[in-house]
């Protein structure tokens, strides 16, 4: 497998850390600098630790992994999405949205998020270890194109954040549900 191949693999793993980049953007007055990166190395972070793991494992246990996966990256992110379209709809005080500051990160809400959208790459490190492939090439590879599309995925969700607001959380919340939904049909379906 070749440089290219990995780049590619990158980028479609990178897609569900995107889409949640995206969500946690929306939340943003402006993108905080230190904040964005703290996600995208979350997410870049798993997106290279979950491939090494799967490696590791081999094939001992694809078939349990393989089997469950879904339901867990399901249940993950149906429970953040619900949470945050949650907190979009319930009634707030206005003056004190307007005098807060952008809340600080959820550090356990980002690592359960970072974990639910890498578990596939859990499943294709697995394949990798059938491969020849040089692990350590693949997880840098993979890793630095899920931060750099992490990383745009805030500014791209912030820009539309300040333009809708509360609007823009119950959206943040929805993709995740859709997300998980789609995962969870992709391996029932499939």
């Amino acid at each position: 497998m070749g440089v290219v191949e990995l780049l590619l693999m990158g980028v479609g793993l990178a897609m569900d850390a995107f889409a949640v980049s995206i969500c946690k953007g929306l939340a943003m007055r402006k993108v905080n600098k230190k904040q964005c990166f703290v996600i995208a190395l979350f997410f870049g972070g798993f997106q290279a630790l979950m491939p090494l793991i799967g490696w590791f494992l081999g094939s001992q246990f694809a078939d349990s992994i393989s089997s469950v996966d879904h339901w867990i990256a399901f249940i993950l992110l149906a429970y953040i999405g619900g949470k945050m379209i949650y907190e979009a709809v319930k009634e707030k005080d206005e003056t004190v949205e307007i005098d807060q500051m952008d809340p600080p990160l959820d550090l356990k809400e980002l690592l359960v998020l970072a974990v639910a959208t890498s578990i596939d790459a859990l499943a294709v490190g697995i394949t990798l270890s059938f491969l020849e492939v040089n692990i350590i090439e693949a997880i840098s590879i993979i890793g630095v194109v899920t931060f750099i599309i992490s990383a745009a995925g805030v500014f791209v969700g912030n820009i539309f954040g300040n333009k809708y607001k509360s609007k823009a959380e119950f959206a943040g919340g929805l993709i995740l549900v859709i997300l998980g939904i789609k995962i969870l049909l992709e391996h029932v379906m499939g």
